[in-house]
């Protein structure tokens, strides 16, 4: 007979089996700290032109190669409280920005790894946050002041060229500055007078058989069918020029059958089944 092993009295024994109970608060802190630390070192190797990428598979088995780090935060199904914050500034820099998901959480690791040490000296972590929000106050003040250049026309394509070519070489180093040209091009052509840029108005069509250096910036829209007949190439053709539509239009046709019996279910089914068969 096995013998009855009593539980630790206190507020542990009020928790189920396999609950982690911290009793300090700097060791619950440390805690939150090693577990940011460990997901910001998890993208960090993919950071930069020379980023390596990673293998995400996420919850629908559904495999991704990719060194983007919004890609990969968005894939990850991160349960951790203290990670997730790390992951919505990481989002919000994605949607006012557009651009440094990877370098957020690098940023933010690298402070938690700083104040996991000032927390081990002694410093409580009110006076750590206190602390960085002055600095962060510093850092407004001084940034204004390190501005190596500036856009002054958005319009203007020379000048943006400039801005988009550092973002576009993170992702594509060595093709930089025929991209940077094809996106100047469409982001000037679609942006609005007065409300804010939206990133849908610019579409991306793909199109098998040619390269990188193929691309071109199409004012317009684009509909990419395949060929409907055997013939694929023709030369010297006569090309004959139609205003309307020669596609066979489907109709679009919604009905609505309201059945309140097993009986009624069969004979429906039964009579959809003959009208195939008709068919």
């Amino acid at each position: 007979m096995a013998l009855h092993v009593p539980k630790a009295p206190g507020f542990a024994q009020m928790l189920k089996e396999g609950a982690r109970y911290y009793s300090g608060l700097e060791e619950a802190v440390i805690r939150n700290i090693t577990a940011c630390k460990d997901f910001a070192e998890s993208v960090r190797t993919a950071y930069g032109p020379n980023g390596m990428n990673k293998m995400v598979i996420n919850h629908i088995e559904k495999q991704f190669v990719t060194s983007d780090a919004a890609t990969i935060i968005r894939e990850l199904d991160v349960e951790h409280p203290a990670a997730k914050l790390m992951i919505m500034g990481s989002q919000m820099q994605d949607s006012e920005v557009g651009d440094g998901t990877n370098f957020v959480i690098i940023l933010a690791g690298a402070l938690l790894e700083c104040a996991e040490e000032l927390i081990r000296l002694g410093v409580t972590p009110t006076e750590v946050a206190d602390g960085y929000e002055r600095a962060l106050d510093k850092c407004l003040e001084i940034l204004p002041n390190l501005v190596c250049y500036k856009i002054k026309d958005c319009r203007n394509m020379n000048e943006a060229i400039k801005g988009i070519r550092t973002s576009i070489m993170a992702k594509q180093y060595g093709n930089e500055d025929f991209l940077a040209e094809l996106v100047t091009k469409a982001c000037i052509s679609i942006l609005p007078q007065v409300t804010t840029f939206n990133v849908d108005n610019v579409r991306v069509c793909k199109v098998l058989g040619g390269g990188l250096f193929n691309s071109q910036v199409v004012q317009g829209m684009v509909f990419k069918r395949h060929v409907a007949g055997d013939i694929t190439k023709a030369v010297k053709a006569k090309i004959a020029l139609y205003s309307c539509a020669v596609d066979i239009m489907q109709t679009e046709t919604k009905g609505t059958v309201l059945i309140k019996t097993a009986a009624e279910l069969m004979n429906f089914s039964r009579a959809k089944k003959i009208s195939w068969n008709n068919k």
